[in-house]
Protein backbone atom coordinates (compact mmCIF):
# COMPACT_ATOMS: atom_id res chain seq x y z
CA UNK A 1 0.00 0.00 0.00
CA UNK A 2 1.10 3.47 -1.20
CA UNK A 3 1.99 5.72 2.10
CA UNK A 4 0.87 8.43 0.17
CA UNK A 5 -2.66 7.21 -0.10
CA UNK A 6 -3.17 6.89 3.65
CA UNK A 7 -6.22 8.84 4.94
CA UNK A 8 -5.87 10.71 8.09
CA UNK A 9 -8.24 9.61 10.87
CA UNK A 10 -9.21 13.12 11.20
CA UNK A 11 -10.04 13.25 7.68
CA UNK A 12 -12.11 9.68 7.98
CA UNK A 13 -13.80 11.19 11.36
CA UNK A 14 -15.11 14.74 9.19
CA UNK A 15 -16.68 12.59 6.80
CA UNK A 16 -18.66 10.60 9.20
CA UNK A 17 -19.39 13.69 11.24
CA UNK A 18 -20.97 15.19 7.99
CA UNK A 19 -22.65 11.98 7.31
CA UNK A 20 -24.30 11.73 10.33
CA UNK A 21 -25.35 15.16 11.01
CA UNK A 22 -26.75 15.42 7.81
CA UNK A 23 -28.71 12.39 7.76
CA UNK A 24 -30.54 13.24 11.41
CA UNK A 25 -31.35 16.57 10.28
CA UNK A 26 -32.58 14.51 6.69
CA UNK A 27 -34.76 12.05 8.84
CA UNK A 28 -35.80 15.05 11.23
CA UNK A 29 -38.24 15.80 8.74
CA UNK A 30 -40.30 13.01 8.06
CA UNK A 31 -42.76 13.68 10.68
CA UNK A 32 -45.18 10.63 8.98
CA UNK A 33 -42.46 7.95 9.47
CA UNK A 34 -43.22 8.62 13.58
CA UNK A 35 -39.29 8.10 14.33
CA UNK A 36 -38.37 8.58 18.48
CA UNK A 37 -35.20 10.70 19.17
CA UNK A 38 -33.22 7.46 19.13
CA UNK A 39 -34.49 6.26 16.38
CA UNK A 40 -33.54 9.82 13.80
CA UNK A 41 -29.98 9.25 15.69
CA UNK A 42 -29.64 6.08 14.69
CA UNK A 43 -30.42 6.99 10.79
CA UNK A 44 -27.93 9.67 10.98
CA UNK A 45 -24.95 6.93 12.56
CA UNK A 46 -25.60 4.71 9.96
CA UNK A 47 -25.88 7.59 7.14
CA UNK A 48 -22.16 8.40 8.67
CA UNK A 49 -20.82 4.67 8.42
CA UNK A 50 -22.70 3.98 5.07
CA UNK A 51 -20.01 4.64 2.89
CA UNK A 52 -16.92 3.88 4.58
CA UNK A 53 -18.47 0.31 5.61
CA UNK A 54 -19.54 -0.16 1.65
CA UNK A 55 -15.67 1.02 0.60
CA UNK A 56 -14.30 -1.19 3.37
CA UNK A 57 -16.32 -3.70 1.93
CA UNK A 58 -15.65 -3.91 -1.14
CA UNK A 59 -11.84 -3.39 -0.44
CA UNK A 60 -12.20 -6.79 1.72
CA UNK A 61 -10.37 -5.02 4.71
CA UNK A 62 -11.02 -4.22 8.25
CA UNK A 63 -13.94 -1.93 8.52
CA UNK A 64 -12.32 1.51 9.92
CA UNK A 65 -15.45 2.18 11.89
CA UNK A 66 -15.54 -0.62 13.94
CA UNK A 67 -12.11 -0.35 14.92
CA UNK A 68 -11.35 2.85 16.65
CA UNK A 69 -13.90 4.60 19.35
CA UNK A 70 -13.33 7.59 17.80
CA UNK A 71 -16.18 6.80 14.37
CA UNK A 72 -19.00 5.82 17.07
CA UNK A 73 -18.08 8.94 19.18
CA UNK A 74 -18.15 11.25 16.31
CA UNK A 75 -21.12 9.68 14.17
CA UNK A 76 -23.07 10.16 17.71
CA UNK A 77 -22.66 13.58 18.79
CA UNK A 78 -22.72 14.40 14.75
CA UNK A 79 -26.20 13.03 14.82
CA UNK A 80 -27.37 14.13 18.06
CA UNK A 81 -26.70 17.58 17.16
CA UNK A 82 -28.00 17.60 13.62
CA UNK A 83 -31.06 16.95 15.20
CA UNK A 84 -31.23 19.36 17.55
CA UNK A 85 -30.44 21.86 14.52
CA UNK A 86 -33.13 20.29 12.61
CA UNK A 87 -35.86 21.57 15.64
CA UNK A 88 -34.88 25.22 14.83
CA UNK A 89 -34.63 25.32 11.46
CA UNK A 90 -37.76 25.89 9.40
CA UNK A 91 -36.30 25.85 5.90
CA UNK A 92 -33.41 22.95 5.85
CA UNK A 93 -33.68 21.65 2.49
CA UNK A 94 -31.18 23.31 0.22
CA UNK A 95 -29.03 23.23 3.86
CA UNK A 96 -29.44 19.30 3.59
CA UNK A 97 -28.86 19.06 0.17
CA UNK A 98 -25.10 21.01 0.11
CA UNK A 99 -24.26 18.73 3.29
CA UNK A 100 -25.80 15.60 1.09
CA UNK A 101 -23.35 17.02 -1.82
CA UNK A 102 -20.27 17.43 0.56
CA UNK A 103 -20.75 14.09 2.02
CA UNK A 104 -20.66 12.07 -1.17
CA UNK A 105 -17.86 14.11 -2.58
CA UNK A 106 -15.71 13.54 0.27
CA UNK A 107 -16.55 9.87 1.04
CA UNK A 108 -15.89 9.74 -3.15
CA UNK A 109 -12.45 10.88 -2.60
CA UNK A 110 -11.50 8.94 0.47
CA UNK A 111 -12.34 6.07 -1.53
CA UNK A 112 -10.91 6.10 -4.38
CA UNK A 113 -7.53 7.19 -2.95
CA UNK A 114 -7.91 4.91 -0.20
CA UNK A 115 -8.52 2.36 -3.07
CA UNK A 116 -5.43 3.54 -4.96
CA UNK A 117 -3.52 2.54 -2.23
CA UNK A 118 -4.65 -0.96 -2.30
CA UNK A 119 -3.37 -1.41 -5.68
CA UNK A 120 -6.64 -1.26 -7.65
CA UNK A 121 -6.77 -0.26 -11.13
CA UNK A 122 -8.00 3.28 -12.18
CA UNK A 123 -11.95 1.62 -13.16
CA UNK A 124 -12.29 -0.43 -10.17
CA UNK A 125 -10.72 2.73 -7.75
CA UNK A 126 -13.41 4.67 -9.50
CA UNK A 127 -16.32 2.06 -8.92
CA UNK A 128 -15.32 1.86 -5.07
CA UNK A 129 -14.96 5.77 -4.97
CA UNK A 130 -18.69 6.40 -6.55
CA UNK A 131 -19.66 3.06 -4.15
CA UNK A 132 -18.56 5.03 -0.95
CA UNK A 133 -20.02 8.29 -1.75
CA UNK A 134 -23.51 7.13 -2.25
CA UNK A 135 -23.39 4.01 0.13
CA UNK A 136 -24.57 5.81 3.24
CA UNK A 137 -27.38 7.73 1.05
CA UNK A 138 -28.74 4.44 0.28
CA UNK A 139 -28.83 2.57 3.72
CA UNK A 140 -30.80 5.77 5.09
CA UNK A 141 -33.68 5.69 2.27
CA UNK A 142 -33.68 2.24 3.15
CA UNK A 143 -34.25 2.00 6.77
CA UNK A 144 -36.96 5.45 6.30
CA UNK A 145 -38.29 3.13 3.51
CA UNK A 146 -37.81 5.87 1.03
CA UNK A 147 -37.72 5.53 -2.72
CA UNK A 148 -33.63 5.47 -3.28
CA UNK A 149 -32.92 9.02 -4.27
CA UNK A 150 -29.79 7.94 -6.67
CA UNK A 151 -32.05 5.98 -8.55
CA UNK A 152 -34.37 9.10 -8.95
CA UNK A 153 -34.55 11.05 -11.96
CA UNK A 154 -33.10 14.30 -11.07
CA UNK A 155 -30.51 13.40 -8.05
CA UNK A 156 -27.09 12.62 -10.37
CA UNK A 157 -25.85 11.61 -6.87
CA UNK A 158 -23.48 9.13 -8.98
CA UNK A 159 -22.81 10.96 -12.15
CA UNK A 160 -21.02 13.81 -9.98
CA UNK A 161 -19.54 11.47 -7.22
CA UNK A 162 -17.97 9.93 -10.76
CA UNK A 163 -16.81 12.95 -12.37
CA UNK A 164 -15.17 14.20 -8.63
CA UNK A 165 -13.43 10.77 -8.54
CA UNK A 166 -12.52 10.45 -11.99
CA UNK A 167 -10.76 14.24 -11.07
CA UNK A 168 -9.02 13.16 -8.30
CA UNK A 169 -7.70 10.51 -10.10
CA UNK A 170 -6.26 12.67 -12.97
CA UNK A 171 -5.06 14.90 -11.15
CA UNK A 172 -2.79 12.04 -9.17
CA UNK A 173 -1.82 10.89 -12.59
CA UNK A 174 -0.45 14.87 -13.51
CA UNK A 175 1.53 14.45 -10.38
CA UNK A 176 -0.83 16.42 -7.76
CA UNK A 177 -0.73 16.23 -3.91
CA UNK A 178 -3.46 14.07 -3.39
CA UNK A 179 -4.56 16.73 -1.00
CA UNK A 180 -4.78 19.26 -3.36
CA UNK A 181 -6.57 16.31 -5.70
CA UNK A 182 -8.62 15.04 -2.62
CA UNK A 183 -10.50 19.17 -2.23
CA UNK A 184 -10.51 19.48 -5.96
CA UNK A 185 -12.68 16.09 -6.31
CA UNK A 186 -14.86 17.07 -3.27
CA UNK A 187 -15.41 20.16 -4.97
CA UNK A 188 -16.16 19.22 -8.12
CA UNK A 189 -18.98 16.64 -7.04
CA UNK A 190 -20.28 19.54 -4.45
CA UNK A 191 -20.37 21.67 -7.80
CA UNK A 192 -22.15 19.60 -10.15
CA UNK A 193 -24.46 18.02 -7.23
CA UNK A 194 -25.76 21.45 -6.17
CA UNK A 195 -25.91 22.53 -9.50
CA UNK A 196 -28.34 19.36 -10.96
CA UNK A 197 -30.58 20.74 -8.05
CA UNK A 198 -30.68 24.58 -8.98
CA UNK A 199 -31.19 23.96 -12.64
CA UNK A 200 -32.91 20.94 -12.52
CA UNK A 201 -30.32 18.80 -14.46
CA UNK A 202 -31.15 14.80 -14.98
CA UNK A 203 -30.21 11.55 -17.07
CA UNK A 204 -32.81 10.92 -19.69
CA UNK A 205 -36.04 9.06 -17.81
CA UNK A 206 -36.55 5.36 -18.97
CA UNK A 207 -38.69 5.20 -21.28
CA UNK A 208 -41.43 2.13 -22.08
CA UNK A 209 -40.18 -0.20 -24.54
CA UNK A 210 -43.02 -0.70 -27.06
CA UNK A 211 -45.13 -4.54 -27.04
CA UNK A 212 -45.66 -6.28 -30.17
CA UNK A 213 -49.39 -6.01 -28.32
CA UNK A 214 -48.94 -1.82 -28.41
CA UNK A 215 -47.67 -1.79 -31.98
CA UNK A 216 -50.22 -3.41 -33.55
CA UNK A 217 -52.97 -1.39 -31.73
CA UNK A 218 -51.32 1.94 -32.59
CA UNK A 219 -51.45 0.47 -36.15
CA UNK A 220 -55.13 -0.19 -35.81
CA UNK A 221 -56.02 3.14 -34.45
CA UNK A 222 -54.02 4.91 -36.88
CA UNK A 223 -55.62 2.77 -39.80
Amino acid sequence: MDSLFVIPLWLDLLAVAIGAFQGAMFASRYRDAELDLLGVALIGIVSGFGGGIVRDIFLSTEIAAFHDNGYLITATIAALFGMLIARFLHKIEMVITLLDALTIGIFGAIGTTKALSFGLPVIPALFIGVAAAVGGSIIRDMLLALPIQLMQVGSLYAVAAGIGSATVVALLALGQDVTVSGIAGVAVTTTIRMLSVILGWKLPAQREVPTVTTVIRTIRKQG
